[in-house]
Formats: C-alpha cells, structure tokens, sequence
C-alpha cells in the first residue's frame, strides 16, 4: 500500500513544477525513484502504473511533469528544451533528497523514450544518481531524424526549421505543430498510427493537448543523448528496447548499450516503442523493479 500526494518543487529560473509523489506504507526513510515522461507527453501517459508498483515495493516514487507541459509552470507553453528538462531534473533530485521520507543516498531514476535519453545523460553527470532505468531511450535525434523524414522531403523540412528559427529570433511567438497526427497537410512531430494512439488516449481529463512547438522538433533533432552511454559506470544501468522500436530505433539503442560498461542489464522486448506501456508492462515494470531492488534495496 502507499499514497500519493500532489507536489510542487521550483526548477531552474524559479519555474514551478508539479507531479505526484507516491509514499509507501510505513516508516521510512525510503530509497527513492525520480520519474520523468517523454517527449509533449505528461505524467498520465502511462507513469502512474509504473509509479505504483515501485511504490508498493518500498520506494518512495517522484514523478512530475517538465515545465511547459501539464501541471507544471513555465512559457512558452508545449516547447521542450532538453537542456532546461534535464536541470529541472536535477531539482528534482535535489528535493528528493531533501525529504523525510526519503534516504538520500539511495536514490534511482526511470526514463522513458525522450526522457529515456535524458536519463542516460543525468546518470553520466550526476553521481547523486545510484541507479537508472532507460526505457526505450532516444540515443541519437539526428538518425532518428533522418530515418523519419523521408530523403526527397528533409531539404523542405530543414527550411522549415530554418525559417522557425529566424522568425523566433525576430521576436515571433514559436509556431505549433501536431504532436501526432496522420493528416499530410497537418504538421506533426509524429505520424505513425501506434503514436496517434498512444498520445490521443484517454488521459482522464489530464492538461494536455495535441500541441508542441516547431522548434521542439528541431531542439530534438540536434540531441545525442547516447553519447553519454560509455560515461555512465560504475552507476548500474538497465535498458528496456523493445525489438521492433521505430520511433527511438532499436539498432541504435542496442549500440548505446553496447558501449555502456558493466554493470548493465538488457531487456529485450518483443514489438514497438509503446508495447512497454501496455502489452510488456509486466515484463518491463517488473525488470525495473528487480533492478532498483537490487542496487537502492527496499524495505
């Protein structure tokens, strides 16, 4: 059993950032957990599940939304920076271990697809970080990139990007676009039908909309977050890849692996970049768990 309380903690630039933290039944102090989602998503796209079960195998659980998005603050509303979501991160450590629940000196984190890279990334900098779980992480924005946008159409695409950068500078409002949409005539950051389904899902009333910034795409294409894999040891890394990932690319996600050193787990799941939400949350949610258990311990 546990409980989950509404939380806010202040990010870089004093932004307000809003989630849930999920406290287990009992005395603590606790090991804690520090979730984020992925890219123009928010908490309730599929977090709570995964919360819940780490909560109620001891470990008190921070799950919050990145400025700009959900019940977090910050302008401009739907624009992703990873550099400024990977510094609220870090806050979030930081209030973690400024809880009285929590053990401060074991703490973990849990990333998912976008955030899955930026997991990557925070354990390789931040030694505060005991252990990681990256969930079919982004490795490389640039390949994804190029394998999503089709050769003949990238020159009429980087234009685009183009132009949203120089209108930006000018003093503009950042343009929007879909975050999934399957309308050729509607930009849109993600077309494929898996992501329609996953991003347009019932969220329960959740703030969010089918909106993110031009510039976000771009922002992404230019993150190579895989980079940091062969930097993150001694911290005990666990990937997810699920085998037929077209979003995040499993090639690449199985090289990042390849280049973290020991210690380090596997899990290869069968299908695509969502199935760990969904067709593989007992495998997925279970793996994680064993591996926080195993390197934070849990009452």
């Amino acid at each position: 059993m546990h409980v989950r309380h509404a939380i806010e903690f202040t990010g870089e630039h004093d932004v307000a950032l809003r989630g849930w933290l999920f406290v287990p039944a009992g005395t603590g102090p606790w090991p804690a957990i520090s979730m984020c989602h992925g890219f123009a998503a928010v908490k309730e796209h599929g977090l709570e599940r995964f919360a819940r079960a780490f909560a109620d195998a001891g470990f008190v659980v921070l799950v919050h939304d990145h400025r700009n998005f959900g019940a977090s603050g910050g302008l401009p509303r739907h624009d992703i920076d990873p550099a400024m979501q990977l510094a609220d991160w870090r806050r979030a450590l930081s209030f973690l271990e400024g809880r009285p629940e929590v053990d401060g000196g074991r703490i973990g984190i849990w990333g998912t697809s976008y955030s899955g890279g930026h997991a990557l990334v925070l354990a390789a900098v931040d030694r505060r970080v005991r252990c990681v779980v990256a969930q079919v992480p982004t490795i490389s924005g640039y390949e994804q990139s190029q394998r999503r946008v089709a050769p003949d159409d990238m020159p009429a695409y980087l234009d685009l990007l183009a132009d949203e950068l120089r209108a930006v500078h000018a003093g503009q409002a950042p343009r929007m676009q879909a975050v999934a949409g399957a309308d050729p005539a509607q930009p849109a950051a993600y077309r494929s039908r898996e992501a329609i389904d996953f991003y347009l899902q019932d969220l329960g009333g959740a703030d969010w909309n089918n909106t993110v910034t031009v510039r976000s795409s771009d922002r992404a294409r230019q993150y190579e977050p895989g980079i940091w894999a062969a930097r993150i040891a001694p911290t005990p890394l666990l990937m997810i890849v699920a085998d037929e990932d077209r979003v995040t690319l499993a090639d690449l996600e199985l090289q990042a692996y390849e280049a973290a050193l020991q210690p380090k787990r596997l899990v290869l799941l069968r299908g695509g970049h969502f199935t760990p939400y969904d067709t593989h949350f007992p495998i997925a949610c279970g793996a994680a768990c064993e591996w926080f258990a195993a390197h934070l311990g849990a009452e």
